[in-house]
């Protein structure tokens, strides 16, 4: 694949990707609750659906590069509300349902949202909110009527479910996204219609794997940029049907879904396939149907990747990308040697390991992942902060902030953020090797690892363990684990310091926030 082949046409709107299944009348999107209520929708019907709120919204005053923040979840409403404000040239904010009105407030304001619509469960939210917002005019709910709130419902049900695509260029903006930052306030990441012309190029096709007749189930909510990757745009524009999960994650309502459904095409969190390899009885569950299983958010342990290939004779590979971008490094292949690694850059000739100025470094040596700056798939800039932007750039490349070595065959292996990295007695501890270390134990649930402070070494391993169900907490088994992690990896790197908790803290998409760890 080469660069003008993810280069978007001049006039270009992310909803024609979707908007050209329009008379296939195969179902776009299967629903389920956890109640077991069950819902399908057409791509017709999706459309239809989707013009009438575009008219609504438009009849309402709404228009071209305004924006709205959306808080949604697992609903088909919420690929509607997302497809209409992409035909209508709106620039979606996407917004998390766990979110709150101190952050609902920034967002609004920083934006200059326009228009906020939400599911009626989430309004209360909206209300909370104390301070001004001063450019926000309509407020939408759906789902049912909300006193003070406008009703989608009643919002589309007198318009036309014929609409006419706005003119948009492939640089106009699509989505504002925020953040999930650790500290400080998050920024905002703005993507042109012409970053998911490249976006469905290289995820759809090159890792996801996914053809028009495949039913394809990715995990992810509405309110982070992986919904957008692969829930809205990978799935309904390539025209397959995509399975809605409206529930709470349990490890074996998740495995008897994808047998029941007979799932195609999985994309999981890293910390869901985690918990299905532990479940006990996961070996009597089938999955023969399944031909890609994709995990993207984190690296998987080795460990997941071998329970999965011996139980289903189905190798996960993993994926990385960041909200700036899209799916950058991926496993594509099989080579057992190599498992564990992030993978190779999809297109090679954009990325590259380089140093604190910008150089790239040798084969083996640590530094910084990053990006080419004239990749077609890279954010266009941080929202009202041209410094930031500015300072994510060093010479021909934006950095990403992630560490990583490259081998002679081009694998890149995953050390952790620059902010996660633990320099102990002059030692460079990546804290995914010895967290993938812990995880391999029988007792251990989830993990994270940080640095602690220590007057000797200057910092120490410290791991956060959660243990499983009906495993008790004692000094023999910290003892234990440590031991263990010695004899898995490299003695110096053990955790010093074992902490059992009940829960890791975690952002709304699901990643561990080391940073809280490292703070509490």
């Amino acid at each position: 694949m080469d660069l003008e082949t993810l280069l978007s046409p001049e006039h270009y709107n992310i909803a024609n990707e979707i908007d050209r299944h329009f008379s296939d009348e195969k179902t776009a999107l299967i629903w389920e609750s956890e109640t077991g209520e069950k819902k399908s929708i057409t791509y017709s019907e999706l459309i239809k659906k989707a013009n009438k709120l575009a008219n609504g919204l438009n009849t309402l005053g709404l228009e071209k590069g305004d924006r709205v923040v959306v808080m949604t979840t697992r609903l088909i409403e919420s690929y509607c509300i997302y497809l209409a404000c992409l035909k209508s040239g709106i620039v979606i904010s996407p917004s998390s349902e766990l979110l709150r009105a101190k952050d609902l407030v920034y967002r609004l304001n920083h934006s200059e949202a326009k228009a906020v619509i939400t599911y009626h469960s989430y309004v209360a939210e909206f209300e909370n909110i104390e301070e001004e917002t001063p450019y926000l005019q309509y407020k939408i709910a759906f789902g049912q009527e909300v006193s003070g709130w406008l009703s989608m419902e009643q919002l589309t049900e007198t318009e036309p479910d014929s609409f006419t695509t706005v003119d948009t260029s492939k640089d106009d903006y699509a989505f504002l996204a925020y953040t999930s930052g650790t500290t400080g306030m998050p920024k905002g990441v703005v993507h042109s219609h012409g970053w998911g012309y490249a976006h469905l190029r290289v995820a759809a096709e090159k890792w996801l794997n996914i053809s028009a007749g495949d039913t394809v189930w990715a995990t992810a909510a509405p309110g982070w940029q992986k919904w957008v990757w692969s829930p809205l745009l990978s799935i309904l524009g390539s025209g397959a049907t995509g399975f809605v999960y409206h529930g709470k994650f349990q490890p074996e309502t998740y495995l008897q879904l994808l047998q029941d459904h007979q799932i195609n095409v999985l994309c999981c969190t890293p910390t869901e396939y985690r918990m299905m390899a532990k479940f006990d009885g996961i070996s009597s569950y089938h999955l023969s149907h399944l031909h890609t299983a994709v995990s993207a958010g984190e690296s998987l342990n080795r460990e997941v990747i071998d329970v999965f290939s011996t139980t289903f004779d189905i190798q996960i590979r993993d994926g990385y990308g960041q909200t700036e971008s899209t799916l950058l490094i991926a496993n594509l292949n099989e080579n057992p040697e190599k498992i564990g690694s992030m993978g190779q850059p999809l297109l090679k000739e954009f990325m590259e390991i380089v140093d604190e100025h910008g150089k790239p470094v040798p084969v083996n040596e640590v530094g910084t992942i990053a990006v080419r700056k004239d990749f077609p798939a890279l954010f266009e800039l941080y929202y009202k902060d041209p410094s930031r932007t500015n300072h994510s750039y060093v010479g021909q490349y934006f950095l990403t902030g992630d560490r990583a070595s490259r081998d002679e065959e081009h694998y890149y292996w995953f050390q952790g953020r620059n902010d996660d990295v633990i320099i102990s007695s002059g030692y460079t501890i990546g804290p995914f090797e010895v967290e993938d270390a812990l995880m391999k134990h029988t007792s251990v649930k989830e993990c994270a690892v940080v640095a602690s402070p220590d007057p000797i070494r200057g910092n120490v391993v410290k791991a956060f363990v959660v243990l499983k169900d009906g495993v008790a907490r004692s000094e023999e088994l910290s003892i234990n684990l440590q031991q263990f992690v010695k004899n898995i990896t490299a003695p110096y790197k053990y955790p010093r310091i074992i902490e059992f908790i009940d829960t890791l803290p975690k952002t709304d998409s699901g990643k561990i926030r080391r940073v809280a760890l490292r703070n509490g």
